[in-house]
């Protein structure tokens, strides 16, 4: 069994085979989010603030913090984003961005065993990102791309994901400190992108025996009711192997779809996480929701208009 464990200065996180399913709050990214990105920018961080909370309130187990903002100083944003969302709240983090200057200002900024997010399959990019990991004891997001880009082929995005584990093995990374992303394409634009990747999920799990990871809402890009789809299919990644994914703690829908799959795979133990988030409080403010025996029910029929 494979385990990789991340973690603040007080928290362990671990994402494994046969464990819950961890949620990576994905809010905290001004991509697309122009007020966010004006507030960060201007030394505003009261609505990182309030995203970090309202995340961990609704049941992320890991934050994910980006500071991609254009023009703006990314490692210094990065930093000051990392000190205040650890000063708010224990869960581990995920530092995520492209630049290494950023990714490395988060790390000396980070208190605990981070998730760097991420490296790519490029030469360049993993002898400067893989050497990184090994100083600071990070664990490590792999996306199945590299100089040739993503791939249509789930052959090559799963050699992709070997070079890099077998790359993160030569710098003394193992391989349950490198999480791979089998990147979800849009179903929408490609019929069979989410066959293809829960095939890619289960022998990423079966054959390189490593924890994975997604930016789950990327299946539904593009296409209407995008909150219908969504937990379809984090369900169906669950079902295949997937071990965590980059996502809206604040989608009920989707929320309840991980805790439901958590129950059917046997990873929520005497069902304590669903019935904890779902049991109906007792009556009259009793503890224990039962007296005298099982409760009577009211069935109510719905007649036709």
């Amino acid at each position: 069994m494979t385990d990789t464990i991340i973690s603040s200065a007080s928290k362990d996180v671990i994402l494994g085979f046969e464990r819950p399913f961890v949620i990576i709050g994905e809010r905290i990214n001004p991509t697309g989010r122009k007020l966010l990105a004006a507030e960060m920018k201007a030394g505003d961080f009261s609505r990182v603030e309030a995203d970090a909370l309202a995340q961990v309130a609704a049941g992320a187990h890991v934050l994910d913090i980006n500071a991609g903002i254009p023009l703006a100083d990314e490692p210094a944003l990065m930093a000051q984003a990392i000190r205040l969302v650890q000063s708010l709240t224990d869960v581990p983090l995920s530092i995520d961005s492209s630049v290494f200057e950023a990714l490395q200002a988060g790390l000396e900024a980070y208190q605990g065993k981070a998730l760097l997010n991420s490296v790519t399959g490029e030469d360049e990019r993993l002898e400067r990102v893989l050497p990184l990991v090994k100083k600071y004891g990070a664990a490590v997001v792999a996306i199945c791309n590299d100089d040739n880009g993503i791939s249509n082929d789930i052959n090559v995005r799963f050699e992709v994901a070997r070079k890099i584990v077998n790359r993160a093995a030569d710098h003394g990374i193992p391989a349950c400190d490198v999480v791979v992303d089998p990147l979800v394409m849009p179903v929408g634009a490609m019929a069979d992108a989410a066959m293809q990747v829960l095939e890619l999920i289960r022998r990423l799990r079966s054959e390189l025996k490593v924890n994975t990871t997604c930016g789950a809402s990327n299946i539904s890009f593009g296409l209407p009711n995008r909150h219908g789809l969504n937990p379809a299919f984090i369900s169906m990644a669950i079902g295949a192997g997937m071990t965590s994914a980059i996502t809206n703690p604040l989608d009920t829908a989707l929320m309840q779809a991980v805790r439901g799959a958590d129950v059917l795979m046997n990873h929520d133990p005497q069902c304590a996480h669903w019935i904890a988030a779902y049991r109906e409080p007792a009556p009259g403010g009793e503890r224990g929701g039962r007296r005298g025996g099982r409760r009577r029910r009211t069935v109510k029929t719905q007649t036709a208009d």
